[in-house]
């Protein structure tokens, strides 16, 4: 690594470090799109036990994520880098656990608590293998170049692998695991999940993620030289997690990814029932994600220049209330002929995927502002722990969007082994499944707008001091 070449990356750098996060939603995108309905129409399980399920991999991760994080944080680097050689070590275990936690045991005639049993040993190994990669693969862009506009180039790519990474789950999958059973007197198919061919294509994407994790590898360098430790007894984790809880924009950005990865998970979750118990059209569902992505297509092109003219929170907060509107619109038209028209859905959805852009393109750069805003205060460096408590807090999402959903499918009384058996959902349900799609979302995207306007308070100007700041503590440090 180079201490006097900190920026300057190439469309290499910046494809390499989109292909990590490709490489992750390979297999992440599965747990939003179909871990909770393999779990309740698959294994039968009780949606109010799969939200103590949840819970419980959320208090391990509590202890497990900030251990890993101040684990990574305290290695000496190798010639490879700090962060590189883990996330590089950890994608075998990953994809494995990944093609485990959807093994096709549904048809074993196994009691439900071992169907549980299952489910936790599978899902907690998998988050724990997860997270050994993607805290070593967010503090990276830390330490990979040091200038605002290539950090948020950086962060438009991770968000663009991502959206690659997830499109088999998201858009080929639906159209292949679902089997036609029956219709419903609308004239609706009334479809189920095929667990046989959803994990022969898990395993499939299991294994291209080992090679794109690879290719990652190869194609990153990390060019900002690790601080030099200073022994101070006085400073370990728990001081550096209370210096960040003194942060405040690192505390905002962190509710604001909360809700981010809840917003999504929960969706992409909600919208699987939806679609297919609902409009009875599950192959529509690969069509959501096309409406939530394509935006990004639009905007990154002129990204950096809205950045330099408007700022990063200011998009991002004018962004989610604008995609707010959108889902009250959805809302609002429940029980007319709109709500039963799902290329109305769809429409507003990509409107709602318009706002949501600037967020989901900008948050991994505003995390770094944060990390840097961390080291002004503190003059420490500490992306290890930073990241791990930041990953930690985007858990409570999916945990926030996994307990609520099962919550409210437990309330409507949802029978997630009703179409299994050929049975038809009652109207009421149905109805109540479109309530719950198109109103808890429009309450996180309300959420998100509030914390970016009024509790992150790195706002352009700011951003513009606290670099000229940084600039001088690392000269400072070179001499």
């Amino acid at each position: 690594m180079s201490e006097a070449l900190t920026h300057g990356i190439k469309l290499k750098d910046k494809i390499g470090y989109a292909m990590g996060d490709m490489g992750g939603l390979l297999t992440f995108s599965l747990i939003g799109a179909f871990q909770n309905k393999f779990y309740t129409d698959a294994l039968g399980i009780d949606p109010a036990k799969i939200v103590v399920l949840i819970l419980v991999a959320r208090i391990w991760d509590a202890i497990n994520d900030p251990l890993w994080g101040a684990f990574i944080q305290s290695r000496k680097p190798r010639k490879s880098g700090q962060f590189r050689p883990w996330i590089l070590g950890f994608s075998i275990p990953l994809a494995v656990s990944a093609a485990l936690m959807f093994l096709p045991i549904g048809g074993l005639g196994l009691s439900q608590t071992k169907y549980l049993i299952f489910a936790y040993i599978t899902y907690i190994c998998y988050g724990m293998m997860y997270t050994a990669v993607n805290i070593p693969y967010g503090s990276l862009a830390s330490v990979v170049t040091d200038d605002e506009l290539e950090r948020s180039s950086l962060s438009m790519w991770r968000s663009i692998g991502a959206g690659v990474g997830g499109l088999p789950g998201t858009i080929i999958l639906p159209m292949i695991v679902y089997t036609v059973v029956g219709k419903y007197p609308n004239g609706k198919d009334i479809q189920v999940l095929d667990q046989n061919k959803l994990f022969w294509c898990v395993l499939i994407l299991a294994t291209v993620s080992i090679a794109v994790y690879f290719c990652h590898y190869k194609l990153t360098k990390e060019r900002i030289a690790p601080q030099k430790k200073i022994k101070d007894k006085n400073h370990n984790a728990v001081a550096t997690i209370k210096d960040l809880l003194r942060n405040r924009p690192f505390i905002m950005i962190c509710i604001a990814s909360m809700l981010l990865i809840a917003f999504q998970f929960y969706y992409q979750s909600t919208f699987t029932y939806l679609f297919t118990d609902y409009f009875g059209k599950p192959g529509l569902y690969a069509l959501v994600t096309i409406c939530t992505y394509l935006p990004m297509a639009i905007f990154i092109p002129i990204m950096n220049k809205l950045i330099r003219k408007f700022g990063k929170k200011e998009l991002c907060a004018v962004g989610m209330a604008f995609a707010t509107v959108a889902c009250v619109i959805l809302f609002l038209v429940r029980g007319t002929a709109l709500a039963e028209n799902p290329y109305f859905f769809l429409g507003l959805t990509f409107f709602s995927g318009l706002g949501q852009t600037f967020l989901v393109l900008e948050v991994w750069a505003l995390v770094m502002d944060v990390i840097d805003y961390h080291e002004v205060r503190t003059g420490k460096r500490e992306e290890g722990m930073a990241y791990a408590f930041f990953s930690f807090t985007r858990k409570l999402g999916q945990t926030l969007a996994g307990v609520g959903l099962n919550a409210l499918l437990a309330i409507i009384n949802y029978d997630g082994t009703a179409t299994q058996n050929g049975k038809l959902l009652e109207e009421s349900v149905l109805s109540k499944l479109y309530d719950i799609s198109t109103l808890v979302p429009a309450i996180l995207l309300a959420l998100m707008a509030v914390t970016l306007f009024f509790g992150y308070n790195l706002s352009k100007k700011k951003l513009e001091e606290m670099h000229k700041q940084l600039d001088e503590i690392r000269a400072n440090e070179v001499q």
